[in-house]
């Protein structure tokens, strides 16, 4: 039986665009476990009238249990490999789904959303980290183009899902798709690996003799104890809850606007438009991060965040105003994700920017809690919404937190960590902040993801 390092050395797979591609397949399997989970809220409420915010609840699980864990399955991909990390988070996507199927009580739909929650963060979490590791000079390509394949990865899908619903029930939906999205992922762990150490050391090698500087590798106990780390926390916070709450209440949304069914004529092609809008939205939320991610190693991460943030604050201003509109429905929706997605490109790289590269999965992985942490707030907005009779207060108050994170972004992220990184320089070395800034994928390059 080969061991994990002869394969490495031998194997067809142990090739880094290899690793990329089975990693993004494996991405693009578990998509709809968040991005497909709007287009089965209204016929469980349909069937079992639990309410949408008691549904909700299940999705907040989800997210939740797919963030905060993020930390601990990465410790496991450094200790185990990826292989047997990503093959039990398969499994347990694929369980999810089944239980979701045959659930005829709220509790047991929150039991299947939490052990989905944790399959699903094991595969992202994995994934994402593998890419890093093979591709140790190219991170921001390789993240974004793995991080696409959550955010696209469902496009492909969501008409299949909505046929399949409206024709054989959302209960089949959940175990067919469920169970081929689970074998297709448990297929592909198997043949991850991770790249061999030598390959990582000689890029750190050649990254300190490039640099001529050391890096300040702060530790999680170092960087949970900046301000400026929280600062980026609450603003991760903020966007990511705009997002999440478009993501969860899209079908709601649609069919409260009376646009669940009507029609939609664009660029050849006719849809219902909510299916529209979800194909759509899950294409432009996958380009987006890989965008925004090279946009950022151009004119900077906080004059990135600063030009989306606001243009997602926009949208949803926009989509709220004339979203009642199918076709305005479809588009504003569309710009809505493309200035949400990228934070899962920027808000990495700008930690990575700031603490250091050795620890700079499990630095990532705290901040990425923030996510859901965001998610808790989705609940609440069908509360709003009942309470009110309209999505208007929901629209305005993601709006406003859009806005203020970008403007957080320009006045206060990024001078605070300019004051960081120089705070931290080691005194015999000088290296700007901006030159910082513009090397990212060669700070980063030195350690493991």
């Amino acid at each position: 039986m080969k061991t994990e390092h002869q394969e490495q050395a031998a194997s067809w797979y142990a090739s880094p665009w290899v690793q990329l591609v089975f990693g993004v397949i494996c991405m693009a399997m578990i998509a709809n476990m968040q991005y497909g989970w709007t287009l089965f809220v209204n016929p469980i409420d349909e069937k079992y009238h639990w309410g949408r915010a008691a549904i909700q609840v299940a999705f907040t699980i989800f997210v939740v249990t797919e963030t905060w864990l993020v930390p601990i399955e990465g410790y496991l991909v450094d200790k185990y490999g990826p292989k047997p990390v990503v093959v039990g988070g398969g499994l347990l996507c694929a369980l999810a789904w089944v239980i979701n199927s045959m659930a005829t009580s709220l509790p047991l739909l929150y039991v299947a959303a939490a052990i989905g929650g944790i399959g699903a963060g094991a595969v992202y979490g994995t994934c994402v980290g593998n890419a890093l590791k093979w591709f140790p000079t190219r991170r921001g390509l390789a993240a974004g183009i793995t991080a696409a394949g959550f955010g696209a990865g469902s496009a492909a899908t969501v008409v299949p899902i909505a046929n399949m619903i409206k024709h054989s029930g959302y209960e089949a939906t959940f175990l067919w798709f469920g169970l081929g999205q689970g074998i297709v992922v448990f297929a592909l762990g198997l043949f991850l690996l991770a790249p061999p150490a030598s390959m990582l050391a000689n890029v750190s090698n050649a990254v300190k003799s490039a640099l001529k500087r050391g890096v300040h590798n702060a530790t999680p106990r170092e960087v949970v104890s900046a301000p400026v780390f929280w600062v980026m926390y609450l603003m991760f916070v903020m966007m990511a809850a705009g997002g999440l709450m478009a993501t969860a209440q899209l079908g709601p949304i649609a069919k409260d606007f009376g646009l669940h069914d009507s029609p939609v004529s664009l660029i050849g092609l006719t849809l219902p438009a909510l299916t529209f809008a979800l194909a759509i939205d899950r294409v432009l939320n996958g380009l987006t991060r890989p965008f925004f991610g090279w946009v950022s190693d151009r004119i900077g991460r906080e004059n990135t965040m600063f030009v989306a943030f606001a243009i997602e604050a926009i949208g949803i201003v926009a989509l709220s105003k004339f979203g009642h509109s199918p076709t305005a429905f479809v588009v504003l929706t569309g710009i809505v994700f493309f200035a949400w997605g990228e934070i899962y490109s920027l808000f990495p790289a700008t930690c990575g920017d700031t603490f250091g590269p050795k620890f700079a999965a499990t630095n990532a992985g705290l901040l990425y809690t923030a996510k859901g942490t965001a998610a808790l707030l989705v609940p609440f907005t069908s509360i709003v919404t009942a309470a009110t009779g309209s999505w208007h207060a929901v629209f305005m108050l993601a709006s406003g937190m859009a806005a203020v994170a970008a403007l957080l972004a320009l006045f206060v992220l990024k001078p605070m960590r300019r004051a960081y990184v120089l705070q931290h320089a080691e005194p015999s070395l000088d290296m700007p902040y901006e030159s910082a800034r513009i090397s990212e994928s060669a700070r980063i390059s030195a350690g493991g993801g």
